[in-house]
């Protein structure tokens, strides 16, 4: 069975580090272009990060790029997102996903976990 499973979320302050961490199973991360969005509440889905399947090449959202790094473990299907410099915006629930494609990503995942909950607050 097909399943993500993501950890790491939690409360942070402004200008502070995180790390998210997202287990793939039954699927290989090869396979699929992979990476991470959020939704805050009343906020629609926003892209974080994807790897393309066609080209492993980082695609990052204008807000997160230069913040946020993404890394893969392709052989233990082993996800991460590096976060650093957080800012309130960017509380939000964050969804490791897995899908066809980068732009599709977030409206059209094939995969997606749980979701786990980064709050940054003062």
């Amino acid at each position: 069975q097909e399943q993500l499973v993501e950890s790491g979320g939690g409360l942070v302050q402004p200008g502070d580090s995180l790390r998210l961490s997202c287990v793939g199973s039954g699927f290989r991360f090869d396979d699929y272009s992979i990476g991470w969005f959020r939704q805050a509440p009343g906020n629609q889905r926003e892209a974080v990060v994807c790897i393309s399947s066609d080209d492993r090449l980082a695609y990052y959202g204008d807000a997160v790029k230069d913040r946020f790094s993404i890394y893969v473990d392709a052989a233990n299907n082993i996800l991460g997102l590096q976060m650093r410099d957080l800012k309130e915006d960017d509380t939000a629930v964050y969804y490791c996903a897995a899908g066809k494609s980068c732009p599709l990503l977030t409206s059209e995942p094939r995969y997606w976990g749980q979701g786990t909950q980064v709050t940054v607050s003062s």
